[in-house]
Parts: C-alpha cells; structure tokens; sequence
C-alpha cells in the first residue's frame, strides 16, 4: 500500500455536485457514469490500485469508498473518501471477486484500516521475495496490519504470485552485480512514477526488498 496524497476534487465534479432541480439531483448511479472523477483518482495514485497497486485503468478499476456509502450515506460524494480499486476478480472469474475494495466490501475500522491517505501506511507491512506481504515487526502496527492484509485479501495466491514475478524481474543476478549507488538508484526509481505518471507495480514490495539487499 502507497500513500495517496489527495489533490483538490474536479472542478466539474464540485459543479455536478451542486446541481439540485425540483426533480433532480446528483445521484450515485449517474456518477459512476462520469469519466472525470476517476480518471483524477487514477492520475492522484499513478494508476495502481490503492490497495494491492496492481495497475489499473478506467476499464478495470471501480470508484471505491475509504468509509462505506452503506455506513457512511453522508460522505457519498466526499472526494477526500474516494479511491480507484482494482477490480480484484479471483483467477477463475468466479462472480465474488476475492480481493481489495469489493472484497473489503462495507467493513471499515478507523483503528484497523490501514489507510493508504496516512503518510506511514507503507511502514506498516513487509514483504517476503515470495511475494508474500505481512504485517510489520512493530507490536504498535502489526494488529491493524494483519487485520487490512486479512480484510483486503491482500495475501491470497493470486496476488502473491504476481508480487513474486514482480520481485523476480528485479532481484535477478544481474541486481547482485550492482553498485550500492546503482542499487540506491533503483530504488528512486522505483518510489516516482514515470513520465507518463505511472507508478510500477507493486512498487512498495519492491521498494522494501531492495532496501533489505542494501548493506548494513
């Protein structure tokens, strides 16, 4: 999970917002309809899911509430509570989807949510180069760690295999013949999107196995 540092809602989503006629007003099943918020909250979390960061796109992402619209009716067109989630289908397209934001469904703990809108959310997971993503060694962060990895699916084997394939395409032996300056460099360019704005996938994974490669 990567930080998303929320940008000011678009203009002409403030607009449709303040729309109210005697028979109509804004209503969620038109904005879902409306490319331009999305299309900002893919561009505010460099086009990986804000949960997993798998990539994603208008096509296979879903506007996703932090704060449940069923628990949260009041924070429905809140921009400051809307993500881009991937789809999180199991391998098989089974109906049920199995991971990240229609997995996590309406549950939300403000104590057991990790969030991707706090600045240390990263600090609260690690990484195996099996793919795998736990919670981190500090007792202070493991219980809200472990709780988001179990309620997001964050560890199932679909994404664990894609993390691993991830990681293997960078920890390779060609990453053991580096410098400790080229290794640093790595990891720059791993932790800023690129010049289309697109952040690598599972960014974070990678960010945290290069780090441990580095010497003490």
């Amino acid at each position: 999970m990567r930080y998303i540092q929320k940008a000011s809602e678009p203009v002409s989503f403030t607009k449709w917002k303040l729309q109210k006629t005697e028979n109509s007003q804004p209503k969620w099943k038109n904005l879902r309809k409306k490319t331009i918020v999305k299309d900002a909250l893919l561009k505010e979390q460099g086009y990986i899911c804000c949960y997993c960061e798998s990539q994603v796109s208008k096509e296979n992402s879903h506007l996703e509430h932090l704060q449940p619209k069923s628990k949260y009716p009041d924070l429905l067109f809140e921009y400051g509570n809307l993500l881009a989630s991937c789809q999180g289908e199991s391998e098989d397209h089974l109906p049920k989807p199995s991971h990240c934001g229609h997995h996590k469904d309406d549950w939300y703990d403000k104590h057991l949510l990790v969030s991707p809108f706090d600045p240390t959310c990263t600090n609260f997971f690690r990484f195996t180069e099996a793919g795998e993503i736990l919670p981190t060694h500090d007792l202070s962060k493991a219980t809200a760690a472990s709780t988001t990895i179990e309620k997001l699916g964050l560890n199932i084997d679909k994404l664990r295999r894609l993390r691993e394939s991830a990681i293997e395409g960078v920890l390779d032996d060609e990453f053991d013949e580096l410098t400790e300056t080229e290794k640093r460099k790595l990891i720059q360019y791993f932790d800023l999107p690129d010049e289309n704005g697109q952040y690598q996938e599972f960014c974070s994974a990678l960010i945290y196995l290069l780090k441990q490669n580095l010497p003490a």
